[in-house]
Order: C-alpha cells, then sequence, then structure tokens
C-alpha cells in the first residue's frame, strides 16, 4: 500500500473510531440503565477496544451483557471473560437454557439451533434489570435488515422493532426519548463494514478467539455451506467428514455457524480476502439466515439484537 492509500486508510479510521466512541458517550449521558452487548466475537470486541478509548480500563460507565445460547464456541466465551477482567468491567451472563428451565424457552427438538431463542433470553434480562438500551456490534453491511436500522433504534413496550416508527436521525441529533416499558437499541459500529473491522483489528492489534484464523477443522458439505463436526453438528448418514483449512468470519451458535474455506493466518491475510469476497458475511456462514430473504427481519420484529 503506498503512504497517501495508508494515509487514506488511517483517516477513515480515525473517523469510524470517533463516531464510536461519540456514540458510546452519547448512550452513557443519554440513558440511565445502558449495557454493551458482549458475545467475545470480532465486533464486540472491536466495540470494546472504542469503549475503553471512551471512558478508559476500569472506567466502562455500563455493565458488558451477554446473552449464552450454552452452544457457544470456548474459545469465544473465555476471551470472552478475559477481556472483561482485564478492563475491570461488570460482566454478566443470562442463559438461554435457564429460559428453557423456566418454561419461557420451548424447543420444538433437543437439537435445534437455540440462535433465535436468544430474543426471549435478552428481553427477559431487559425486565431483570430494566434496561433503557443496549448497544450492539451490528453492521449495516451483514444483512438487508440490518441496513434498515437505525444507529439508535426504537424498541417498543413487548422489544419489538417497528421499521416504519423509527425516528430520523439528522446531523448527528438522536431523539432518545422513551416511554415506560420502552428501550432503545444503539448500534455504534453500524457505519463500518467487514473490511473496517478487520483493518482497525489490525492496526489496534485486538485479541480475538482463535476461530478467525485458518486452522484444520473437520467439516462436511451441506446446503452449500461447510459445517463444523462437533457433539452438536454430527455428520449425517451419507455424508462424507473432510479435514479442511477452514477459519470463521463470524462466531455464534455452533449449531448454525459455518467456517469458510481460508489459509488467512493474520488480519492483513484476512483483509486481502475480504477484499475478493463476493457474499455477505452472514450469506457465507449463518445456515439460520438462509430460511428466507426475511428471516433476520422476523426475528429482529421480535425482539432479535
Amino acid at each position: 500500500m503506498n503512504a497517501p492509500a495508508r494515509h487514506l486508510s488511517a483517516a477513515h479510521l480515525d473517523a469510524l473510531e470517533e463516531e464510536t466512541i461519540f456514540i458510546l458517550r452519547e448512550a452513557a449521558a443519554a440513558f440511565d440503565r445502558p449495557a454493551l452487548l458482549f458475545s467475545g466475537g470480532k465486533d464486540s470486541l472491536v466495540m470494546l477496544r472504542c469503549a475503553e478509548k471512551a471512558f478508559g480500563a476500569g472506567r466502562i460507565p455500563y455493565p458488558l451483557l451477554m446473552i449464552d445460547t450454552g452452544h457457544n464456541f470456548p474459545e469465544v466465551t473465555a476471551l470472552r471473560d478475559k477481556r472483561a477482567a482485564e478492563l475491570g468491567a461488570e460482566l454478566i451472563v443470562r442463559s438461554v437454557e435457564d429460559s428453557i428451565a423456566r418454561g419461557t424457552v420451548r424447543l420444538a427438538r433437543p437439537d435445534e439451533s437455540r440462535n433465535a431463542h436468544q430474543s426471549v433470553t435478552l428481553l427477559e434480562a431487559i425486565e431483570e434489570f430494566r434496561f433503557d438500551a443496549l448497544m450492539g456490534g451490528a453492521r449495516r453491511d451483514e444483512e438487508k435488515a440490518r441496513a434498515k436500522e437505525r444507529i439508535f433504534s426504537h424498541r417498543d413496550s413487548f422489544g419489538q422493532w417497528q421499521p416504519k416508527a423509527q425516528r430520523p436521525e439528522l446531523w448527528t441529533l438522536f431523539n432518545t426519548r422513551l416511554a415506560p416499558g420502552e428501550h432503545f437499541r444503539v448500534f455504534p459500529i453500524s457505519n463500518w463494514t467487514e473490511l473496517d473491522v478487520w483493518q482497525y483489528i489490525g492496526r489496534e492489534n485486538i485479541e480475538l478467539p482463535s476461530l478467525y484464523y485458518a486452522h484444520e477443522r473437520d467439516v462436511i458439505e451441506r446446503r452449500g455451506l461447510l459445517v463444523p463436526v462437533t457433539p452438536l453438528t454430527p455428520p449425517r448418514p451419507g455424508e462424507t467428514v473432510q479435514k479442511r483449512s477452514v477459519r470463521f468470519r463470524t462466531v455464534g451458535d455452533i449449531t448454525c455457524t459455518c467456517p469458510v474455506p481460508s489459509t488467512a493466518a493474520t488480519p492483513a491475510d484476512i483483509i486481502v480476502e475480504t477484499l475478493a469476497a463476493s457474499v455477505s458475511e452472514r450469506g457465507a456462514t449463518r445456515m439460520d439466515d438462509q430460511t428466507s430473504d426475511a428471516s433476520m427481519e422476523k426475528r429482529k420484529r421480535d425482539g432479535y439484537f
């Protein structure tokens, strides 16, 4: 990369970082009980770095909240715990398993994905702690429904997202008024792309779960995706197990998150791959988004992240 290109890239990342820090501080000032959604994935780790810059280690003024399906990759939850401890941040974990025990989540079959059921557990956590704003790491380039979001996205008293009822956002002025029982979802890195995230990870030397980098793993090909072979996702009769060099572009519930073929072992390698990618991050890796073009929008209407 030549010097002018490096300068432009640095200036672009500086502008994104500045906007994110502004939004994180704005949420802290505007709401009484905000929380930062933190899974230990790459987007939430980028957002956490910006929060660290906004407030300082040991001074992040809101708790970190993670909704655990019980089927998360252990590498991810381990780094989640490590980073929260390093920053002296309060970490709240609420589990879909507990919602199942309470009877508020009912599975159609024991092996079904719990990903969509996180909405119930999240809404229960909002009620338990009376959160009035949740900051999440969603980006507009991930999926069509994400692109309809405002940065400060209003949720009604049922926790539902109504796209036509969202408020205008002009000149970085945000209408944060709430009626009793309502809350906001706030997306500080909404204007970032997958490429921006990886450039920032490289620049800031952000530690990530090892799953994001190339490693050898047993996989099976299913519906055009590579499904990792795990106790939760065993091969079906007639399927062939292959050992492939892969990495995960996104991490989530094991039952619906797939890796992609890759030999990229560094952020710089992944930046090159990302520049050449023709399929969105979620489109290339998430089985639960392949049911229909409106699957994400339906889940968001029901309270999903």
